[in-house]
C-alpha cells in the first residue's frame, strides 16, 4: 500500500487548497500505519479527550475547538505521548498502526515516527511561504523541565540529550523515544532539538519532551498570512 498526498487519497483537499491537511499510508512487512493529519485542527466540538485532557463543548465549542484526536498504536504509553503531541500542538490527529509487537517496540515506534513526519511534510506542501519557520517552547511537568527548538529547515536533523534512566516506562522502551523524534524529524525534513534540563521521573521527563516539542512544533508551523520564503536562500 503506497502513500497518499495532501489532503486525502490521490491528493485531492476536500476542505480547500488552503488546508494543511494530509493523508499517509505506510505498509511494511513489519507495520500497517495509517495517518490523517489537519495541522489546523478544525472541528468544533469533535475533540477526542485523552486522559487528564478537558472535553469539547458540544453546544458552543468554545472549551476546546479541536478536531478529534484519536492514537491507537498497541503500545499505551506511546499513545499518550502522541496524544499530548497532537493536543499541545493544535492538531486533528487519527493515527493507527498495527506492528509486530510480538517481536518489541522498535518497528512500530520508528514507522509511526516516519508516517506522522511524512503527513506533517505533506500537509506543510511545498513551504513556499506563510509559516514563521522557527519554534522552540519550554514544558514542565513536575519536577522535570524539558526544551524543545524547531526549524522547518527541510535539513532532517535531530539532537537531544533526555538522560532517561529506565529500561521503559510501561510497554514503551526508553530507547525508543529519541528514535521516535528522529524518525519524525527525518521524514517531516525538520531540525529538531529537544533537551531535558532537569527531572527525577522519567515518566515525567519523556512527556515533558513531547509537550515541549509539540509546543515548538505550534509555534514554527504557524501561518504568519504572508507569501514570502522564511529563508535567504529563497526556498526551505
Amino acid at each position: 500500500m503506497g502513500d497518499t498526498g495532501r489532503g486525502g487519497d490521490g491528493g485531492a483537499v476536500s476542505e480547500g487548497e488552503a488546508a494543511r491537511v494530509a493523508r499517509v499510508r505506510r505498509e511494511t512487512g513489519e507495520t500497517r500505519v495509517e495517518v490523517r493529519l489537519d495541522l489546523d485542527g478544525r472541528g468544533v466540538g469533535r475533540a477526542g479527550k485523552g486522559p487528564g485532557e478537558p472535553a469539547a463543548d458540544p453546544t458552543t465549542g468554545t472549551a476546546d475547538d479541536r478536531a478529534p484526536i484519536r492514537v491507537n498504536t498497541g503500545i499505551g504509553f506511546f499513545d499518550h505521548m502522541l496524544h499530548a503531541l497532537a493536543f499541545h500542538a493544535g492538531w486533528g490527529l487519527e493515527l493507527t498502526c498495527d506492528g509486530d509487537l510480538e517481536v518489541d517496540d522498535h518497528h512500530t515506534v520508528e514507522d509511526t515516527g516516519l508516517a506522522l513526519g511524512q503527513a506533517v511534510a505533506r500537509a506543510m506542501g511545498d513551504r513556499r511561504g506563510g509559516i514563521a519557520r522557527f519554534g522552540h517552547a519550554y514544558a514542565p511537568l513536575d519536577e522535570a523541565l524539558a526544551r524543545a527548538v524547531v526549524d522547518v529547515s527541510g535539513r532532517p536533523f535531530f539532537a537531544g540529550e533526555l538522560d532517561l534512566r529506565r529500561d521503559r516506562v510501561g510497554a514503551l522502551s526508553c530507547e525508543m523515544v529519541p528514535h521516535f523524534f528522529h524518525s519524525f524529524a527525518q521524514a517531516a525534513g525538520l531540525t529538531l532539538h529537544v533537551d531535558v534540563i532537569r527531572g527525577a521521573n522519567d515518566h515525567h521527563r519523556i512527556e515533558a519532551c513531547f509537550k515541549a516539542a509539540a509546543l515548538a512544533l505550534k509555534a514554527a508551523l504557524a501561518s504568519t498570512g504572508g507569501s514570502g520564503v522564511p529563508s535567504t536562500k529563497g526556498v526551505l
